[in-house]
């Protein structure tokens, strides 16, 4: 339990700082004006054959060449990370044209996963896992993929609390899928109570960005939301899972047929009394109740037998 607590405090001390930066424009100026002004006297000593101006033209080119290097331009919702010999230096977040101290080195772990630059983008971002097969709560083999929104809210936290926060991120989605797919049943049970994976997709919705967040608190990622994009029973399953729940349709379409036969029968006896049209004792009752739930129910259209004499 210590070193758990060690571990957090010390994922924690990580916060984020705005970078010391100047505008960029100005710097821009000097730059240029010592790299022309070093250049210039470079070509005077040579043209002058005054070589004591020389070393000073040199050293304003170089110097000048530095400067220039500590340029930094951001769009909108992008961000540098910058690190001084291996110290964490600051974040510069702000759009615009900046200079910083040259020496300053920009940080990216997931920029060769991204394919961008060095820079660190602060957009909205969807993660589209691959689908995987796990257990429902009942035990039964699904498959299941989410969709995840998110975005870094905290570029200190995602540079140097985790090798990677693209992987971090898709691995422990991975890992909330089977959390959340073992706490609930594929579908409702009979009483229809239940949350279910399929019948309750808000609130598995809510369960899941809950649980992926309290994931990444660490990475200083924010889950926008997070969603079950498919699915679906295992191939192995499928088959005998749509026999189910073909049997249950059937039963539940034939209690409805069922109720509304003996309806229908109640209400023809009830009027045949009320409006005195005929008395029927109880075995001609029985016979009439058994005719009328034969044709209700049937699954084809009953073929009538007209009876020409007496029914006594």
């Amino acid at each position: 339990m210590e070193n758990k607590e060690l571990k957090v405090t010390e994922y924690d001390r990580i916060t984020e700082k705005p970078a010391r930066e100047k505008n960029g424009w100005v710097m821009l100026i000097i730059g240029l004006l010592l790299v022309a002004g070093g250049f210039t006297m470079l070509i005077l000593g040579i043209v002058l054959d005054f070589t004591a101006l020389m070393p000073f033209g040199l050293v304003a080119m170089v110097v000048g060449a530095i400067l220039l290097s500590g340029l930094r331009l951001l769009q909108p919702n992008e961000a540098y990370v910058l690190t001084l010999f291996g110290k964490y230096y600051g974040t510069l977040k702000r759009d615009g044209f900046y200079w910083v101290n040259p020496f300053c080195s920009s940080v990216n772990p997931a920029r060769l996963a991204m394919g961008t630059s060095r820079k660190i983008s602060l957009k909205a971002m969807t993660l589209n896992n691959d689908k995987q097969k796990v257990n429902d709560e009942e035990g039964n083999p699904i498959e299941i993929s989410v969709v995840v929104i998110w975005r870094i809210t905290n570029t200190a936290r995602a540079v140097f609390n985790v090798e990677n926060y693209m992987a971090y991120i898709s691995t422990q989605c991975d890992a909330a899928i089977r959390q959340v797919a073992r706490q609930y049943p594929y579908d409702v049970s009979s009483n229809g109570d239940e949350k279910s994976l399929r019948g309750s997709a808000q609130e598995i919705a809510d369960v899941l960005r809950e649980e992926l967040q309290q994931r990444t608190e660490m990475a200083g990622v924010e889950i926008l939301e997070a969603r079950i994009s498919h699915l679906a029973y295992a191939p192995e399953i499928a088959a005998a899972m749509l026999q189910r729940q073909q049997a249950s349709a059937i039963i539940a379409a034939r209690q409805k047929i069922v109720e509304g036969a003996v309806s229908m029968v109640q209400m023809a006896l009830n009027k045949l009394s009320e409006e005195d049209i005929v008395e029927l004792d109880d075995e001609r009752k029985a016979q009439m109740v058994s005719n009328l739930l034969v044709v209700l129910c049937g699954n084809r259209d009953a073929q009538p037998v007209v009876g020409t004499g007496s029914i006594y």
